[in-house]
């Protein structure tokens, strides 16, 4: 771990060291997550971009968005639901996709459980608490079966490292984590019996629905558009070398905290799956449902008293 930390340093100071001149982008950067090996790519891109990152590490998701409010930084990865309960509470925080991969429910090999519907009676170890958007969607498919997930199932919670432990020592039947938390298990022979998409897709939605963007807020982003586009262009073409780039994944793979090779081809296939290939108005009308379905599952818990996805939750650049 200290290894990667060091290693990120590297890369970040590398890429902080442009012309004085170029405007600076304050992001927050959790050690483990993947925005970190997209801006270890970006060093490569130092000659075509008009920008300079400036990262701030945050230690979880929550830090970030408490660097996020608090002006310690521009630029956050977050989900849409967040930014639409903080508008509806008078933020001015927008949304721009970065990512459609999500969580996945793993079981053992040899497991009998086949379906959605086989949980029952079972015990399903949950990483995120009770308001993490599979578990909430996972209960939603569930209803379609008339089945009451919540009631029918042991619920065990806990960290993601933790739930893939109780997995593996048999003392959960199933396990529904973070991508990479189930491309690590898949990579030692562990079955995926449904991810996120695969959940959406059960509720009748086909598209690929980004679940992780850039978050900033709008006031900064209007003053600051042409900057703010050239990042977007030079994040997308570095996930695109990460992808396509041998010599760019192998500078990486020390970041990605995987010691085997099965492991690392399993997180890179993973990633690259998230690739978000389109987005507009008809995906967000989409997302307009998937609110829907979250607000109902989790009696507003989750996405506040809004009924509605609030307007300029996703960033426009028009």
């Amino acid at each position: 771990m200290k290894y990667c930390v060091l290693l990120l340093g590297f890369f970040l100071l590398t890429i902080n060291g442009f012309a004085s001149d170029k405007t600076t982008i304050r992001i927050g950067v959790q050690a483990t997550g993947t925005l970190a090996w997209e801006l270890s790519v970006l060093q490569g891109q130092t000659k075509d971009i008009d920008f300079k990152v400036e990262t701030h590490p945050v230690a979880t998701t929550e830090a970030g968005k408490i660097a996020l409010q608090s002006g310690a930084v521009d630029i956050i990865v977050s989900d849409w639901i967040w930014v639409s309960r903080m508008r509806s509470d008078g933020a001015d925080f927008t949304f721009y996709p970065y990512s459609t991969t999500s969580g996945a429910l793993m079981v053992q090999r040899n497991s009998a459980i086949h379906a959605v519907k086989d949980l029952k009676g079972k015990r399903l170890g949950i990483a995120g608490g009770e308001l993490d958007k599979n578990w909430l969607l996972l209960q939603a498919l569930a209803q379609e079966e008339q089945l009451d997930l919540n009631a029918s199932v042991e619920k065990v919670f806990g960290a993601p490292p933790l739930i893939n432990e109780q997995l593996k020592q048999g003392r959960v039947d199933a396990a529904l984590n973070y991508w990479h938390f189930g491309a690590k298990l898949e990579a030692q022979g562990y079955r995926q019996l449904i991810d996120g998409k695969g959940i959406l897709k059960g509720l009748g939605i086909q598209e690929n629905i980004p679940t992780l963007g850039y978050v900033f807020k709008q006031s900064w982003a209007d003053s600051h558009k042409k900057v703010l586009d050239s990042f977007f262009q030079s994040s997308k073409k570095a996930k695109q070398l990460l992808c396509a780039s041998e010599p760019d994944w192998q500078k990486v793979i020390p970041l990605t905290q995987a010691d085997d090779v099965t492991t690392q081809a399993k997180l890179r296939q993973r990633y690259c799956e998230g690739n978000v290939m389109q987005s507009g108005i008809p995906e967000q009308q989409v997302a307009e449902r998937i609110y829907t379905l979250l607000r109902t599952v989790s009696n507003n818990q989750l996405t506040g008293k809004s009924e509605h996805l609030q307007p300029g939750t996703f960033w426009s650049q028009d």
